[in-house]
């Protein structure tokens, strides 16, 4: 079945929250950085952060950026 653009943002930042490799508190990448890496639109990527805030893998702080959310909270 074919994943959206957005669906792979989202699978691949959970599987690196899942496996550790971003841990609770690390900074995801900046927006633009997100853009650069799955070569996608401002819109796609803020749709998966987005989504990822929604389902409590992630925090946003205005002005300091994205982190990943403890575990133990």
């Amino acid at each position: 079945m074919p994943t959206s653009k957005t669906q792979k943002i989202i699978n691949d930042i959970t599987v690196q929250i899942e496996s550790g490799k971003l841990a609770p508190g690390d900074r995801l990448p900046s927006t633009a950085e997100l853009r650069a890496q799955y070569g996608v639109s401002i819109t796609v990527v803020r749709g998966a952060v987005n989504w990822l805030k929604a389902k409590g893998l992630v925090e946003g702080h205005p002005g300091l950026g994205v982190f990943v959310v403890g575990g133990d909270e």
